[in-house]
């Protein structure tokens, strides 16, 4: 039964119920292999000739499940999960490219992804060339023949930057090339890229996703609707040995892409995510709709009431009255702009620093989506790796602070910051 609302799905979707002992949750497959019936089975399952389970490593039952509920989430064919978001991020890059590509990516990035991009990839010899994500003119004039990708995120982090993910892919289809979306901020509860027109779309599950701060894991969704096709991509089209000198297109079909993610990229790096985590990520994932939509209220009441306080130079929520120049959140947010925002306090960064030592109820970490209130300094953690300039390109000035609003009583978030803004105040020295 094919289910349409996105509360059935995220707790249906993907689940056949055991034969054997009827359970209603999903069980937990914790087992690394799987007895074949014979020689040819075995040879067929490492072929893609037969479907099945081979080895973990590529495919666990119990990741399936996840895998399957989260693209029927975001509207896609298919979907891979993988040992963090930084896996996944990384497997899809280089499904699509290899040594002397390049990826064209907007600058509004989480830091590791900049580091990422920045850094390590060019080990590989893929270049990224980094644009103004909003400035569509720019970002097509980056795209050459070497070009294998656009990426960016829907949610920009910490910027809070909005993708034109429908400008986008227009931008990236007219050069035959596929859009990848970050979409871990908002989840697809509250935007699904795949229907603007993204090709594949990337999450860090660690966050909103698993929603308790317990887990590791990404994942990666196909949209399944991209044209692979040479010359820049002869490796999706030409036949490969490996799979019965098939291609991955013929092998697969509208699975293509995360056909070979998972079987090329996913197998020979082993970024494999935990079966334990993935059912961790299955129960998140029941949830996802009732916390997302608390997390949106807890944050636009903390964003709004922020911006009324004395102590608070500005806030950046793009949901606030001209924070969005581009009006984009009514198109691609509508039921919201997530839980994460971020602001600048009077007295600049030791005030902030003193702002953050100081919070009793929010909790200083270096993660985002919790079901519980966090905050950190993005300078001097997240983004510290980057440049002054690229922290800046990136939307990171010395004295932001970004908050990741819990499921918490309102109250009491406000009331922590309240007595955090005090006494940040008294260190700068700082009078109403």
């Amino acid at each position: 039964m094919t289910f349409l609302n996105q509360e059935t799905i995220a707790l249906h979707t993907g689940q056949t119920v055991d034969p054997v002992t009827r359970s209603r949750a999903v069980p937990l497959y914790q087992t690394t292999s799987y007895v074949f019936y014979d020689t040819e089975h075995a040879a067929n399952l490492f072929k893609l000739q037969e479907s099945g389970y081979l080895y973990s490593r590529n495919a666990n039952p119990t990741n399936a499940v996840f895998e399957e509920r989260l693209a029927a989430l975001e509207g896609g064919v298919g979907g891979f999960a993988v040992a963090s978001g930084q896996a996944a991020i990384l497997i899809a890059i280089l499904t699509v490219a290899q040594a002397g590509d390049e990826i064209v990516a907007t600058n509004a990035l989480y830091g590791g992804t900049y580091t990422m991009f920045s850094k390590t990839l060019p080990r590989f010899g893929v270049t990224v060339h980094f644009v103004e994500g909003s400035d569509l003119q720019e970002v097509e004039a980056a795209i050459n023949d070497k070009t294998r990708a656009v990426f960016t995120e829907t949610i920009g982090n910490p910027s809070l930057q909005i993708a034109d993910i429908e400008g986008l892919a227009q931008v990236a289809h007219r050069q035959d090339v596929p859009l990848i979306v970050d979409n871990t901020f908002a989840t697809p509860y509250l935007s699904k890229p795949i229907e603007f027109g993204a090709d594949i779309v990337v999450h860090s599950t660690t966050k909103f996703i698993g929603g308790h701060g317990t887990s590791l894991g990404g994942a990666i969704i196909d949209g399944g609707k991209f044209e692979w096709k040479a010359p820049r991509f002869t490796s999706f089209v030409e036949p490969n040995e490996l799979i019965g000198n098939r291609s991955f297109v013929e092998a697969a079909g509208e699975k293509a892409f995360i056909t070979k993610a998972r079987f090329e990229l996913g197998h020979d790096l082993g970024a494999t995510l935990s079966p334990f985590n993935a059912w961790l990520f299955i129960q998140g994932l029941e949830s996802l709709a009732v916390r997302v939509r608390q997390h949106v209220v807890n944050a636009q009441a903390v964003a709004e009431y922020l911006v009324e306080h004395d102590l608070v130079e500005w806030v950046n929520y793009p949901t606030l009255p001209g924070n969005d120049p581009n009006n984009l959140v009514e198109k691609y947010l509508p039921k919201g702009a997530g839980s994460i925002f971020s602001f600048g306090i009077k007295g600049g960064l030791e005030a902030a620093k003193a702002f953050i030592n100081n919070v009793q109820l929010l909790s200083h970490v270096a993660n985002v989506g919790d079901s519980k209130s966090l905050v950190i300094h993005p300078a001097s953690t997240s983004h510290s790796r980057l440049s002054t300039e690229q922290q800046l390109a990136s939307g990171v000035t010395p004295g932001l602070i970004r908050l990741s609003i819990g499921l918490e009583d309102i109250e009491d978030i406000k009331n922590d910051l309240a007595q955090s803004l005090q006494k940040a105040a008294e260190v700068a020295q700082i009078t109403k």
